[in-house]
């Protein structure tokens, strides 16, 4: 069969996020979901159900295109925050005004696409009810050769470990798929699941396995729900923890034990503590 991908549009599609502002951009054909690539890092007992892939949702689709933007990490330091909660907020409409401009530029020209938002729940009680997104970003993302998933189920990049949000663009375009990896980069420090304050994540892998556990959505769910009522939300302890990152160099954060040890790191825990003193019901 011959490709019909369309040459050129990918260098564009680059280009255009570059100007954007967009670090992270990935490539994933439409296939991937119903054919789990094999150099993918992590296998899963059960796939995405058929319902959640995208030409589900979108039957033009050929192409998942996934844009991230990082989560800066000083700013997650001081998680559960107000500081926290409103960067969450700019990230997140950031990446909807973002994917909406890149997908009415390929409409424009001649690829029918349609944007998703970055979240598909209307309220943390809808998550409380039914934990599911109609869309995941975070498999399209893996699926796009963009990361790994972390033992606290969140996807791990090398540039930002698991701080980055992601959206997803659906086009009609075909578009070469960008390589998978295929390297798990969680170290299994286990950071994540000793410092989660709900204990929503398990602290170890199944045996012979190297497929994350799954977490405790209900666990996670009702603290953000606590949180949010303090206008301290999201969580974010899972990801500020995680030692994954280059941009624990960009920052210089390279020693994780600043978050569990005072002594040596005083003026962060000040200036962590002053944040979190004020803007929020704590």
């Amino acid at each position: 069969m011959i490709s019909k991908t369309v040459p050129g549009l990918k260098e564009e599609i680059k280009d255009k996020c570059y100007k954007l502002g967009i670090p992270l951009v990935g490539f994933a054909p439409k296939e991937r979901w119903e054919q789990t690539p094999r150099e993918l890092p992590q296998h899963f007992s059960r796939w995405i159900p058929s319902e959640f892939w995208p030409q589900s949702i979108y039957p033009e689709v050929k192409t998942v295109i996934v844009i991230g933007l990082p989560v800066q990490l000083p700013i997650v330091e001081t998680a559960p925050s107000i500081y926290y909660h409103e960067h969450y907020e700019t990230i997140n409409n950031l990446l909807d005004e973002k994917a909406y401009e890149i997908a009415n530029y390929l409409t424009f020209k001649g690829y029918p696409s349609i944007n998703l938002p970055r979240d598909g729940y209307g309220d943390i009680k809808v998550l409380l009810e039914k934990p599911l997104a109609f869309f995941s970003h975070k498999h399209a993302a893996f699926l796009a050769g963009l990361g790994s998933f972390g033992l606290n189920n969140v996807l791990l990049t090398p540039e930002f470990g698991p701080r980055v949000r992601f959206t997803s663009i659906f086009t009609s375009a075909e578009i070469k798929g960008d390589p998978v990896h295929g390297e798990d980069l969680c170290t299994r420090c286990l950071n994540c699941a000793v410092q989660c304050p709900v204990k929503a994540i398990e602290a170890s892998y199944p045996s012979g396995s190297s497929s994350p556990p799954l977490i405790n959505k209900m666990k996670c769910a009702r603290r953000s729900e606590k949180l949010r009522k303090e206008y301290n939300s999201p969580c974010g302890i899972c990801i500020k923890v995680c030692p994954v990152g280059g941009d624990r160099e960009v920052f210089n954060r390279q020693d994780t034990s600043l978050y569990t040890r005072k002594e040596g790191f005083e003026r962060y825990h000040d200036a962590w503590e002053h944040v979190r003193s004020y803007g929020s019901k704590k």
